[in-house]
């Protein structure tokens, strides 16, 4: 992967400060803060901006945004928001062929995080 080629999710965040907590939590830094917009990487091919919104959605559960993040090893960032996960399964292997699991940001963006089965 090279720096010219790639993309990034705009997010929106009703609250940045928490947007971004948690987002470190699922291994996302700061690479860039620009106020009410901020810059997010893990340093291996996620990136994510988030986009201060603090009126949007009106009610948390409208948000009709969503992420998917593939990762090699599902379980290790499941331990970094097992109080998050929103089936309580936690991950595991689904018919279309994927081990994932589910959390819900603070301002109701679904992020699922997974991984191909073989």
């Amino acid at each position: 992967m090279t720096d010219r080629h790639h993309a990034a999710a705009i997010v929106p965040a009703r609250d940045l400060d928490a947007s971004t907590a948690f987002y470190r939590r699922l291994g996302f830094e700061v690479v860039g803060d620009h106020g009410d917009y901020r810059l997010l990487d893990d340093g291996r091919g996620w990136r994510i901006h988030l986009r201060s919104t603090p009126d949007w959605p009106r009610r948390v559960e409208d948000n009709p945004m969503g992420l998917y993040l593939y990762v090699e090893d599902v379980d290790a960032v499941a331990d970094r928001v097992r109080d998050l996960i929103i089936e309580p399964q936690g991950p595991h292997a689904r018919v279309w062929g994927t081990y994932e699991f589910a959390v819900s940001d603070p301002s109701g963006t679904l992020v699922r995080i997974g991984r191909v089965l073989d």
